[in-house]
């Protein structure tokens, strides 16, 4: 079979399929499983493919066509320019997500702009999944302590192997939010920094997402209970107990609920509270500082 009529027949399936990036993934598919780049395509789109590469090509695309994510079948997904291994132990990272990793980034540079400090700046991630956003900034800020927690025990052995992969030498704990620190000697539960993804998504509307987030991605990494505020409540007041003084609370939110984890944050004595958008122009992240 041609270069030309393997990807009008992925496009066309998956366009069937209703896979709206359809055009986007064909390319994918050409990259990933048969190491044709778009240069290679024009250059030689007669070409001929056969064998064992169209036999796991037409494998990988019925998979896909029965919406299960590409990122889970190529087994790894990009994140701040970083290589994450991701399968259905942990939720797929989101390009949104690298707008929380950036505030972060930015608050750590200005931190350490201050002037020499005697102690190293800490941050714990919460709900760390891939430990895609503790390790990015572990990387991009190498002389800072990152601890990573989640409830999972399966996320976290898949983050650790992240971790190995990446070079990143972070602190990887299982427990329940804060519970987790329950490992840690005393003098190491405090932190300047708390970032998290929690879970947000309400229970009643979990079932009218996409189906490759609703079938495959871990309910547990979607589900904020009743109003999708369980953990942004469970986590803010127990900020107090592991942030010092001045130190900064950093979320991802749904669009909708800048306000309610405003006044949540307010409520439990955070100060010069803000929102940031994505990259769609969506509110996306909130912050304040423990006063």
């Amino acid at each position: 079979m041609k270069l030309k009529e393997i990807r009008s027949m992925i496009c066309d399936r998956l366009k069937k399929a209703g896979i709206e990036s359809c055009e986007y993934e064909c390319w994918v598919f050409l990259d990933w499983l048969l190491s044709v780049t778009r240069a290679d395509y024009y250059l030689n789109p007669e070409r001929e493919i056969s064998g064992e590469s169209m036999r796991i090509l037409e494998e990988m695309l019925i998979k896909r066509e029965g919406h299960y994510p590409l990122q889970y079948l190529m087994g790894d997904c990009e994140f701040m320019g970083y290589s994450f291994h991701v399968d259905e132990r942990v939720l797929i990272p989101r390009q949104d997500t690298e707008c929380l990793v950036e505030e972060v980034i930015h608050f750590i540079e200005n931190r350490s702009r201050e002037g020499e400090r005697e102690d190293r700046i800490r941050v714990l991630d919460l709900c760390t999944g891939s430990g895609c956003i503790g390790i990015s900034i572990k990387l991009l800020c190498p002389d800072v302590d990152v601890v990573l927690s989640d409830l999972s025990r399966d996320a976290i052995d898949l983050a650790a192997g992240n971790a190995r992969k990446l070079g990143a030498p972070v602190t990887l704990l299982q427990g329940d939010l804060y519970d987790a620190l329950d490992n840690l000697p005393l003098e190491d539960r405090s932190f300047d920094l708390i970032v998290s993804n929690p879970p947000y998504i309400p229970t009643g509307v979990l079932k009218d997402l996409m189906p490759e987030v609703r079938d495959h991605e871990p309910p547990m990494a979607l589900d904020g209970r009743e109003d999708g505020l369980m953990y942004y409540r469970r986590i803010t007041e127990g900020a107090r107990r592991h942030l010092k003084e001045g130190g900064m609370l950093f979320y991802e939110i749904g669009a909708d609920q800048a306000e309610a984890v405003g006044d949540l944050m307010q409520c439990h004595g955070f100060t010069e509270i803000c929102v940031r958008k994505d990259l769609a122009g969506l509110d996306r992240i909130i912050c304040g500082r423990l006063s």
